[in-house]
């Protein structure tokens, strides 16, 4: 999470020199300006870094390690994302590269295509289809039905849990819109 910040903040600070706003040297105000830009994303890294974590290492004792297993699953969705992010940017962001190879257009490779197939599975696999998967799991080890196991477990779990899924069904929706505007439409309408 410290990693995704500090990434987070360096993609801030490049794109504002590009622009010309930021200073050549990092500065209390292109920190203050990242922090005021990103503050949701920054909040939501340092949750899980200061709080989400140390919480449930500390007091779970010896229970749950396939629940904190199956949550780091995850992130294994990030690469991807992280990826189509670069793809999506890199002529935008790089005047040399943009001088060299003007007509290179990422969105428009299978490189790029194929990554965001993969963002799509790796999300909805790891990120949405991953709880239900948890509650089935814990209903058959402890041999109830699925459709028990939220009366079964502590009430904390479900709200957890609900707090969990709801900004990754959010996050897989733009992705879904995205995908559909990328690849639903013409080349023709891609590029207005």
């Amino acid at each position: 999470m410290t990693y995704d910040i500090y990434v987070m903040y360096l993609c801030h600070w490049h794109k504002s020199r590009e622009k010309g706003i930021a200073e050549r040297k990092h500065s209390l105000t292109s920190v203050r300006s990242f922090l005021l830009q990103e503050r949701l994303m920054v909040t939501h890294h340092l949750f899980i870094l200061i709080v989400l974590t140390p919480v449930t290492q500390h007091f779970r004792g010896e229970l749950g390690d396939f629940f904190v297993g199956c949550i780091f699953t995850a992130e294994l969705s990030t690469p991807f994302v992280s990826l189509g992010k670069i793809l999506m940017q890199l002529t935008q962001h790089s005047p040399t590269l943009a001088f060299f190879l003007p007509q290179l257009k990422m969105q428009d490779t299978l490189l790029h295509k194929v990554n965001g197939i993969l963002i799509l599975v790796t999300f909805f696999l790891c990120r949405i289809l991953l709880f239900p998967f948890m509650y089935a799991a814990y209903g058959r080890q402890v041999g109830i039905p699925v459709y028990m196991v939220p009366f079964r477990i502590p009430p904390l779990c479900n709200v957890a849990n609900a707090a969990l899924i709801a900004p990754q069904l959010y996050w897989f929706t733009l992705i879904c819109r995205k995908a559909v505007r990328l690849y639903g439409s013409s080349p023709a309408d891609k590029s207005r």
